[in-house]
């Protein structure tokens, strides 16, 4: 359904100023920078400032139609206290006083309600076609929607959720990360000729067995290919990283070891032949600089969560995972269906494919 009710379209031209609020996690925020890109391409003049959580805004650091970028501390930070209630309020405060020309929540919770709905800005928007509005919320903001967006990609969800009330070019941006904001680490800047792994997520139900990444590293190693292995400061994750490396036991294969921010690791993928990984952050940043992807899917809904207009093949069951609401195969279970035979033809299928054209 469309939006209602309908805000006459402002001027291309018009200094407008925006809010976009999500507070959600590191790789939900890169899926927010299409929706940025669009605005600021048909309106240039435009004073964008977005909210996200602490800890989500590096990602967004190479994202250049961004003015201003407020953080709040994340709801799991496991302390929410006077302190974090303070801060928030003064957040609030401040987003108040810049009387925006429109709001947008897209974070889908109170949170992030409390801040869009209440932060004064003329047009307050929001979806609410999964999650609906309550009696308070519904006096908060001015101006609702109902598109369906749970069988598109979340990026199409946030697009939709501002082009309902402000007037975007109908043609979605790939994922931003500028490449002039991007940072090759001095460990890496000899490096060539090199695939990325990404092997660490926080869900044991996503992850790839270690073994298929042995045996998929030492096919590549055969074939030439240097190797990178990427992972973020969480030590389970570092110990993973630790133990491939160990095992391939080369001197090409590199360790990032938690060494890099968001803007280095776009360094090396932006120089790099491929990409292998789980649906992270780190595969949606992959993405953003337009390195070829093999990507492991047993978990998150593809058709939600895959790479976002970038070239890339993705593994999965073409298969029901769920009857009647119950999982018929464990993800585990998944993820060793997915073997490194597949993963090398996919890599060769997307090696031999034109540069210009993303699969």
């Amino acid at each position: 359904m469309p939006a209602t009710p309908t805000i006459p379209a402002p001027s291309k031209d018009a200094p407008l100023r925006l809010l976009l609020v999500k507070l959600k996690h590191i790789g939900d925020a890169l899926l927010l920078t299409p929706t940025l890109v669009a605005i600021r391409s048909l309106h240039p003049n435009a004073e964008i400032w977005v909210v996200v959580r602490k800890g989500t805004e590096g990602i967004l650091a190479g994202c250049p139609a961004i003015d201003r970028l407020v953080t709040v501390t994340p709801v799991d930070a496991g302390s929410r206290g006077f302190s974090t209630f303070w801060r928030d309020l003064r957040t609030w405060m401040e987003l108040r006083r810049q009387r925006f020309d429109y709001a947008f929540e897209l974070t889908d919770g109170d949170r992030g309600r409390w801040l869009a709905g209440l932060s004064g800005a003329r047009h307050r928007c929001v979806n609410t076609s999964h999650y609906p509005l309550g009696f308070f919320w519904r006096r908060c903001f001015n101006h609702t929607s109902n598109s369906e967006w749970t069988k598109g990609h979340r990026v199409e969800k946030d697009f939709q959720a501002v082009a309902d009330f402000l007037p975007l070019e109908p043609e979605i941006p790939p994922l931003r990360f500028a490449e002039t904001q991007a940072s090759v680490p001095d460990f890496a800047k000899d490096l060539e000729n090199y695939a990325v792994f990404h092997p660490g997520t926080r869900w044991v139900k996503k992850r790839w067995p270690k073994h298929y990444w042995i045996e998929l590293g030492e096919a590549l190693l055969k074939r030439g290919h240097g190797i990178v292995i990427s992972c973020g400061p969480d030590a389970q994750d570092q110990a993973f990283a630790r133990e491939l490396i160990e095992a391939l036991n080369d001197d090409r294969v590199v360790n990032v070891d938690g060494r890099c921010n968001w803007a280095e690791l776009a360094g090396l993928l932006y120089r790099a032949r491929l990409f292998f990984g789980v649906d992270t952050a780190a595969m949606h940043l992959a993405a953003a600089c337009q390195v070829p992807l093999v990507t492991f899917f047993a978990f998150s809904v593809v058709s939600q969560w895959r790479p976002w207009k970038a070239p890339h093949e993705l593994l999965h069951l073409d298969r029901p995972l769920f009857k009647d609401g119950v999982r018929i195969m464990p993800a585990e279970e998944v993820m060793l269906k997915l073997t490194p035979e597949m993963a090398l033809a996919a890599a060769d299928r997307l090696l031999a494919a034109p540069a210009d054209k993303p699969t």
